[in-house]
């Protein structure tokens, strides 16, 4: 009995070592759809016909949407200038601009009074400071002596923005609370009211070259709607 068991055993262990390598015959077989493992082979750069792994190209920045515009200027006729200039300047915000427009409003309403053009000067484009300079001027001659108190000066307002010709153009509209008195060579108040609160609207455009590097404002134009 103990020999037709060890026959057994032989004959169970042959018919193992034959399926064992029939399976072999079939699974390492390639098909040509397996992937190659040559080392070092990153799937996500996948290794060209000529031995040159591509390196990926550098990100490109997206274009501007009205997604990028605040939503308070969506859908206005300010949208497609505000696109235009994000794609340009993806850093920009009205309300960043804004909050710039009214420091600048407080310099050049300051500096006027005082007659200071060393400040107006690279605040103002040429035209404008010709214009202001000249009102300086003729009250210098006159020997008069302008003061001005800003007392309140609201939030401004952004009234349109446009890019042409290379350059953005905005205007902004500031409604102040203003004390103005103009004096005489003597002291004498010859014009305004110290105890008069006068309320002024302006409209003043700013402008910047898209095509410098320089990223300051200037005065364009000003308009006031009283």
């Amino acid at each position: 009995m103990e020999g037709f068991q060890f026959i057994d055993i032989i004959i169970l262990a042959m018919a193992a070592g034959f399926i064992v390598l029939r399976l072999r015959s079939v699974l390492g077989r390639r098909t040509g759809h397996e992937p190659s493992e040559q080392p070092g082979t990153n799937e996500a750069f996948p290794r060209a016909a000529d031995n040159v792994v591509p390196l990926p190209t550098a990100a490109v920045r997206p274009r501007a949407t009205s997604l990028d515009i605040e939503p308070a200027y969506q859908g206005t006729p300010m949208e497609p200038g505000l696109v235009q200039f994000k794609m340009a300047d993806p850093s920009f915000t009205v309300a960043k601009f804004l909050e710039g427009a009214a420091k600048a409003f407080e310099y050049i309403v300051a500096a006027y009074a005082k007659h200071d053009t060393d400040t107006l000067k690279p605040l103002l484009s040429a035209d404008v400071y010709g214009r202001f300079s000249a009102s300086i001027q003729d009250r210098e001659d006159r020997g008069e002596i302008t003061e001005t108190e800003l007392v309140v000066l609201k939030p401004p307002k952004l009234e349109s923005l446009e890019v042409e010709d290379g350059r953005v153009v905005a205007a902004v509209r500031f409604q102040s609370e203003q004390v103005n008195v103009v004096k005489d060579k003597d002291g004498k108040v010859v014009e305004g009211d110290r105890d008069h609160v006068e309320s002024v609207t302006d409209i003043w455009t700013f402008a910047r070259d898209l095509n410098s590097r320089d990223p300051n404002w200037i005065l364009i134009a000003t308009r006031s709607l009283d």
